[in-house]
């Protein structure tokens, strides 16, 4: 699990950008609505479609309006529900100390005859080599 900032989680942020553009929608309609079916009327020109619909999609407003308001809730939990949680400590790494020198071994000259031995003993012997072909033994 990645330890992101909660600020720059996309789904955060989604969730936020999301809920203000719901509330703002929400809110358009209903007060478009309510401000229609108010001037239709006061000035007794309203007529069934402007009243019944009218009632209608400021329902809908609300509705999407809660709904943005209940996901800014959420984002706010979940924001403090982020802070509650403790932070691991980071590691203490130790210093490098630059003033320890490593030994290295001096180059001398039997270093050629060990390894010439070396490969003397690594070749393989007729000991070594399988007496049966290799997958013999499975084809029988």
């Amino acid at each position: 699990m990645k330890k992101t900032s909660l600020v720059r989680s996309v789904p955060y942020l989604l969730l936020v950008l999301l809920s203000l553009a719901a509330i703002g929608v929400g809110g358009w309609l209903s007060t478009r609505q309510i401000g229609a079916m108010t001037s239709a009327l006061l000035d007794g020109t309203a007529t069934g479609v402007e009243v019944y619909a009218g009632q209608s999609w400021v329902v809908l407003g609300a509705v999407v309006l809660g709904a943005g308001v209940i996901g800014l809730l959420l984002a706010l939990a979940l924001a403090a529900a982020k802070a509650l949680i403790p932070q691991p400590r980071p590691e203490v790494v130790e210093p490098i100390d630059w003033t320890a020198q490593q030994e290295t071994p001096a180059a001398d000259s039997t270093g050629v005859a060990d390894v010439a031995e070396t490969a003397e003993t690594a070749a393989p012997t007729e000991d070594d080599s399988p007496v049966e072909p290799v997958g013999a033994a499975s084809a029988r």
